[in-house]
C-alpha cells in the first residue's frame, strides 16, 4: 500500500463558522443603539454620550424628548444566529455630522437595516439614498414607538419610495425576538439577492 493511499481523505470540519457584518442604520433618536442591545450576545460597544446645550439647534429632538445621549462613533454587537453564522451588527450614527464615518462604518457590510420611525420618515431618507447608491442590499425596519401611528405597507413603501422588492418589516426595536426577526429577514433577503432573486 503506497503512503497516499494510506492518508485519510480529507473531513470537512463540522464546526465551520461563516460571518457577515450588518450595519444598523437611520436617522438620529431612532432606536439604532437600543436594537443593537436587544440582540447582543455580547455587552454592546457603544459611543453613547451626553447630550448638551451645544446640540440645541442642531440634532431635532422634539419627537424623542426625553433622549439624554447620542451615539458619536458607532455601535457595535454580536448574535449567533445559528451554529454556522455569527453576524457582527454596526450601527452608526444618525446625526449628519457623523456621516464622514459611514463609508469606513459600511465596509464589508452584506448587508443594512434602515430603522424607520414613521412620525419622521425623512430622517432615513439620507440613508436610503446612501444605500441605494451604492447598490448594498438593505430592508426596511418600522419600529414602532408607542406613540407611533401605524401605517399599511404600502403607504410607508410609497412614502419612502423604494422599491416592491425590498422588504419592510414593522419591529420593536426593545424586543429580542423582534430584532431576531428583522436580522433572519435581511440574511435571507440578500441569499435570495445573491442566488439572483428579484429586487
Amino acid at each position: 500500500m503506497s503512503l497516499a493511499a494510506a492518508r485519510p481523505s480529507p473531513v470537512p470540519p463540522s464546526n465551520f463558522v461563516t460571518s457577515a457584518k450588518i450595519v444598523i442604520a437611520g436617522g438620529f433618536g431612532v432606536g439604532k443603539t437600543t436594537l443593537v442591545g436587544s440582540i447582543s450576545e455580547i455587552t454592546p460597544l457603544t459611543t453613547e454620550a451626553l447630550m448638551t446645550a451645544a446640540s440645541i439647534g442642531v440634532d431635532d429632538a422634539e419627537a424623542v424628548p426625553d433622549k439624554t445621549t447620542t451615539t458619536v462613533a458607532m455601535d457595535f454587537g454580536r448574535l449567533t444566529l445559528d451554529r454556522g453564522l455569527i453576524l457582527y451588527l454596526f450601527g452608526t450614527p444618525g446625526q449628519t455630522r457623523f456621516w464622514f464615518m459611514w463609508d469606513e462604518v459600511c465596509r464589508g457590510a452584506i448587508g443594512a437595516v434602515v430603522l424607520v420611525d414613521t412620525r419622521r420618515l425623512a430622517d432615513c431618507f439620507s440613508a436610503l439614498d446612501y444605500f441605494e447608491e451604492r447598490r448594498m442590499p438593505y430592508i426596511v425596519a418600522i419600529n414602532n414607538f408607542d406613540a407611533s401611528e401605524r401605517y399599511p405597507e404600502l403607504e410607508v413603501r410609497q412614502a419612502l419610495a423604494i422599491g416592491a422588492g425590498v422588504p419592510i418589516v414593522a419591529c420593536d426595536a426593545r424586543s429580542r425576538p423582534s430584532t431576531q426577526h428583522v436580522l433572519i429577514t435581511l440574511v435571507e433577503y440578500v441569499l435570495a439577492m445573491r442566488r439572483g432573486g428579484p429586487r
